[in-house]
């Protein structure tokens, strides 16, 4: 008898469907973006926590509250836990209201807002080597895979090389920002 009770396996369950917004009543998936948690403020906007690039990344919808690192730690990426801590922290404090979901920009738009943040990252002292980390905080903004990131930096580096250089390594492709000619 005391066999059978600790026997039995449970089902597998399947994993949850996504809740919808209480604001809207759907579902938000951007595209390129994972949403790991969402917390709420006291004004109910929405604070999440996603992952795009292999980097936890905050963000409140209501503020534009956005972290990717934490003050202490430069040169370190936020953590599950540190960004769950940062999205909470953020949540209980911030008291502004629910705004709509970002509406997903169509490519020619998403094209031109990349453009614009490759050429505002450039360093004027030296040459940078870009990775999609330095995007992150602009994800929800673009809502594009990686992949079409790479592609459209790859199109960047063939129409203006005196911003972008493309060298492809044992690694993969690699991206480099152009110093600011000086004047």
């Amino acid at each position: 008898m005391a066999l059978t009770l600790f026997a039995r396996r449970p089902e597998p369950v399947e994993a949850p469907a996504p809740q919808p917004w209480p604001e809207t009543g759907e579902t938000w998936k951007p595209e390129g973006v994972t949403v790991v948690e969402r917390y709420y403020n006291l004004g109910h906007a929405v604070v999440l926590v996603f992952l795009s690039s292999g980097c936890h990344v905050v963000s409140c919808l209501g503020c534009h509250y956005q972290a990717t690192k934490l003050k202490a730690h430069y040169s370190t990426m936020l953590t599950l836990d540190e960004a769950a801590d940062l999205a909470n922290t953020h949540a209980a404090n911030c008291r502004a209201l629910p705004r709509d979901i970002p509406a997903r920009p169509d490519d020619k738009a998403a094209r031109e807002l990349l453009r614009t943040l490759v050429r505002g990252l450039r360093c004027r002292d030296e040459g940078l080597r870009l990775c999609l980390y330095h995007l992150d905080t602009h994800r929800l903004s673009l809502q594009r895979t990686n992949e079409w990131i790479v592609g459209e930096l790859e199109r960047l580096a063939d129409d203006e090389p005196e911003v972008l250089k493309v060298s492809v390594t044992q690694w993969g492709t690699e991206f480099y920002l152009q110093k600011l000619p000086e004047s």
